[in-house]
């Protein structure tokens, strides 16, 4: 499922709010801050059918220790999508109380 999904799936929700579903199983409520295309990630060979590589920004909601791994996330086109690789990124620049993340598709 996961060499399936594409910027596409996440456009809809830019700034809206996701849950991830945390790997201890509890849930964190998230803002899609942006969704952008890194065609400088494609491999030079791939063929023309293979997803343009895409990152996902993500703003927590509320005050988490969550520092990354595998979550799962709930997709209007596709349902539950577990394996979801979500890394906390720093603030740098941003209120440091704050949590960030990103996950990136390639």
């Amino acid at each position: 499922m996961l060499d399936r999904l594409a910027a596409d799936h996440f456009t809809p929700l830019l700034h809206q709010t996701l849950r991830l579903g945390l790997p201890d199983g509890s849930a964190l409520a998230t803002r899609v801050d942006s969704v952008q295309a890194c065609p400088q990630a494609r491999m030079p060979h791939a063929p023309a059918d293979r997803r343009m590589p895409f990152t996902v920004t993500l703003t927590a909601l509320e005050p988490t220790g969550f520092a990354g791994g595998p979550c799962t996330m709930e997709l209007p086109e596709c349902g539950l999508v577990q394996g979801i690789w979500v890394e906390r990124l720093a603030a740098m620049g941003r209120d440091h109380g704050g949590a960030y993340f990103q996950v990136v598709f390639n």
